[in-house]
């Protein structure tokens, strides 16, 4: 695995000035809700480095904490013919140096993030209500236990494509 070198959300500012790209590389529900102005998406999932331009001086990967960046730093290294970088704390790193970020508070909350609140407040219900209802309930709890060992091992999660298809998450 190639190590990209980590640098700080000033340092990436100035490369950027320089004629670096900046790429978000987290997925589109993410996005939505905020970004950094003139970042160029490209989700992990679909990344296409053939889509920088080719007068880019360097590149410089985000994603939201930095952490995903790092891990996949092999191949997003891999795929870039100039010098990459990993935005040290991800669009989180940047927003805490006060470097600015482009908001749409309208847009839903990541899917992911659903997910655990669906998840957590569904086990929360099962666990109540088989202590003040009847002990049966605490099957929900083990149904939504089942569910998220299952998305963890499969890398697919059922809950969240059924979020996806909820109204307030078509505006993303």
């Amino acid at each position: 695995m190639t190590a990209l070198p980590k640098i700080s959300p000033e340092k990436a500012r100035a490369l950027i000035t320089e004629g670096a790209v900046l790429v978000d590389i987290r997925e589109a529900d993410e996005r939505a809700r905020s970004f950094i102005a003139k970042s160029v998406h490209m989700p992990l999932s679909k990344i296409n480095t053939s889509e920088i331009p080719a007068s880019a001086k360097a590149v410089v990967f985000h994603c939201k904490s930095g952490n995903r960046t790092a891990v996949n730093a092999g191949k997003l290294g891999a795929k870039t013919p100039v010098d990459a970088y990993i935005l040290d704390g991800g669009i989180d790193g940047w927003a805490a140096a006060g470097l600015p970020t482009v908001t749409d508070a309208k847009q839903p909350i990541e899917i992911m993030r659903q997910v655990q609140i669906t998840a957590g407040s569904l086990v929360s219900l099962g666990i109540v209500l088989g202590t003040l209802v009847s002990p049966g309930w605490l099957a929900l709890s083990a149904f939504i236990g089942a569910g998220l060992v299952f998305s963890g091992a499969s890398g697919t999660c059922g809950m969240a494509k059924a979020l996806a298809w909820m109204p307030w998450n078509k505006r993303a």
